[in-house]
């Protein structure tokens, strides 16, 4: 996912991922020495902000999803078919791959690190004042109707619709690239100055270098898996086939876009024995769709979230959660900071998390945001040489 970027005065560009560094940083140290009524005001900042982010998450629901299912749906083939089935399968195996791998590991981690009583520990300040924001409908209805108004799109050829729900993705995106992820790192900020008022900071901060390390670990193990399968039925070799893609896995990780790294991602799929018109077929789709590292990713750290503030965290809610992220990834590329953004949804309105579960979700999420991008686009070069042997004779 592309990062927004700010300029500094000696004009070079500040990342997003710097940014949000700084404002932990920040947090904490300011947290150690800053007086209740100075906690305070970046609390009612918080307070307001978490209640616009309720506000816009049905927004982004029906400007990105519904946008995002018309297009895929316009361009309708076998071919489009197997590869959407594939991506989103994939997609869900490695969020629930992340969840099982998290359930093993994350509670003795989490244990460990005396987060016991996290969510038990509160600071006792509350914000200045709140604004009440109520949105426009629920995240269930506007994720109905943007199947129903996608589809339609998708399959009625109705081009004044789809004219207006591509302007309305455009505001939307341009919403989240200049207003809200500005913010972000305030928002940030604040969460993490709290935290450490209340003194729930350093715990957390313990329990997610070790969380970090696993998904690290798991996003090898999901490359290795991907490649596997898909040397199998292309038969060919797999780690050399992985090798050939490394240097779309490097891009990736400078770039921290998965379009961006579409050129490269095509020419090393090319070069692992993928026909042309087969790559530049399903690179640029599966760089729309196929967010195997990220769902992983967010599905892991929302766990993690669970676990340290003591909430339900069953396989049947989770099974939910991962079933709908795979949608709600097909929305996030081309919005920066899209992917944790996209699942803000599900996040709330599956698994209940409230501001302060978000924000940190957020802050770990960027946090590892190039890594989660160089798996996705890594394993796009795995099903191009699966669609590539399933099509030999369909070019």
């Amino acid at each position: 996912m592309a990062e927004t970027t700010v300029k500094t005065k000696a004009g070079r560009r500040l990342g997003l991922l710097p940014r949000v560094l700084i404002a932990i940083a920040l947090g904490i140290a300011l947290g150690l020495v800053m007086p209740g009524w100075f906690v305070r005001i970046f609390l009612t900042f918080n307070a307001i902000f978490s209640q616009l982010l309720g506000f816009l998450i049905p927004l982004i629901i029906l400007g990105l999803v519904t946008a995002a299912i018309g297009d895929i749906g316009r361009s309708a083939g076998k071919m489009l078919l197997v590869t959407v089935a594939i991506a989103y399968f994939d997609t869900a195996l490695a969020a629930g791959l992340g969840y099982g791998v998290g359930e093993a590991l994350f509670p003795s981690l989490v244990s460990k690190a005396g987060t016991a009583d996290i969510a038990a520990t509160e600071a006792g300040l509350e914000p200045y004042f709140t604004i009440n924001i109520p949105s426009m409908m629920d995240v269930m209805t506007a994720l109905v109707f943007s199947f129903i108004f996608g589809l339609c799109i998708a399959h009625m050829a109705l081009p004044v619709m789809k004219g207006f729900f591509s302007e309305f993705r455009s505001a939307i995106a341009k919403t989240i690239e200049k207003l809200i992820i500005p913010l972000l790192p305030l928002y940030i900020f604040g969460i993490f100055l709290e935290m450490t008022c209340s003194g729930k900071v350093f715990p957390v901060l313990k329990v997610f270098a070790m969380i970090i390390l696993v998904i690290f670990a798991l996003h090898i193990l999901i490359l290795l898996y991907e490649f596997c399968i898909a040397g199998a039925i292309a038969r060919k070799n797999p780690l050399k086939l992985l090798g050939g893609m490394l240097p779309a896995y490097f891009t990736a990780l400078g770039t921290s876009s998965s379009a961006a790294t579409i050129p490269v991602t095509l020419k090393q799929t090319v070069a692992n024995g993928v026909r042309e018109e087969v790559a530049g077929f399903t690179v640029p789709l599966c760089a729309t769709i196929h967010m195997s590292g990220s769902a992983m990713k967010i599905t892991c750290c929302a766990l993690a979230v669970c676990l340290m503030n003591g909430m339900p965290h069953s396989f049947p809610m989770f099974l939910e959660f991962i079933l709908m992220l795979g949608i709600m990834m097909v929305a996030a590329p081309g919005v920066p900071g899209g992917a944790i953004m996209a699942a803000l949804a599900p996040l709330s309105s599956i698994l209940g998390f409230d501001a302060e579960a978000q924000a940190l979700m957020i802050a770990l999420y960027i946090a590892m945001d190039s890594f989660g991008t160089a798996c996705n686009v890594t394993g796009d070069g795995a099903i191009s040489l699966i669609i590539d042997r399933l099509f030999a004779h369909k070019p």
